[in-house]
């Protein structure tokens, strides 16, 4: 089990992150700390292997605590969650070594793929003493792909059907909607929409809102970003 601690400072967040941690196999929750201060303490006593670190917090920021984790030689692995989504904060969470960047609001399905990904990789150095070459190449492409370049569609995406998803966005107009309310419109299952939503949100096509309910799952709803039809004219004008 990959015993695991959040640190943040939103309640309401902090809630939903354990609630997804609940449906991932293999993860224990052992903690949640509203600060640094108060991760500390819990850092101390428990074994721990995975913290989901917040950045912006009162108090010491999570900036402080990945600085003071890493000064300590310590092997807790670290996935930061934040809204800051600027080239030098991202850079300085891989530079402090985090195993992968989740910036807010996010789905479900890409915190499922992080934490995942992160059980698998634990998994391949775990059970191996030493790794072979090939092992080793895998582990560090998989790694590499987790940073997206070029304008080529991620695996299980074609460029019809983006075409597709895309005209009924601009359809839309300025008007947010939910991956359900647009695979309706195009014509697809709910699970193939959410696979093209979450691609136009990572390369900022879409903006995304958590819209908190009072009962169950909070919902996120969709819009266009300012620059989202200049982006998507690379994907669909050079994809093949």
């Amino acid at each position: 089990m990959t015993k695991t601690v959040i640190v943040e400072d939103d309640p309401m967040v902090a809630e939903i992150n354990r609630r997804y941690l609940e449906q991932i196999e293999g993860i224990e929750l052992v903690g949640i700390a509203g600060s640094v201060e108060a991760a500390i303490p819990i850092l101390e006593e428990k074994k721990v292997d995975l913290i989901l670190l917040d950045i912006h917090m009162p108090g010491d920021n999570g900036w402080s605590l990945l600085s003071t984790l890493r000064g300590l030689g310590t092997e807790i692995d670290v996935i930061i969650i934040t809204a800051s989504c600027d080239k030098e904060s991202i850079k300085k969470g891989l530079r402090f070594g985090a195993v992968d960047y989740l910036i807010k609001p996010f789905e479900f399905e890409r915190f499922q793929s992080a934490l995942r990904s992160y059980r698998k990789e634990q998994m391949m150095m775990n059970d191996q003493e030493k790794l072979n070459q090939i092992d080793l190449d895998q582990f560090l492409l998989h790694r590499e792909q987790k940073v997206s370049e070029g304008y080529d569609l991620p695996k299980g995406l074609t460029k019809h059907t983006l075409c597709r998803v895309w005209n009924q966005v601009t359809e839309i107009g300025e008007n947010p909607f939910s991956t359900e309310e647009l695979a309706c419109k195009v014509g697809i299952s709910r699970v193939s929409m959410r696979k093209y939503v979450i691609f136009l949100a990572d390369i900022h096509v879409l903006e995304t809102e958590v819209v908190y309910g009072t009962i169950g799952r909070p919902v996120c709803m969709h819009r266009v970003a300012k620059e989202g039809s200049k982006i998507i004219d690379n994907y669909i004008n050079n994809s093949y």
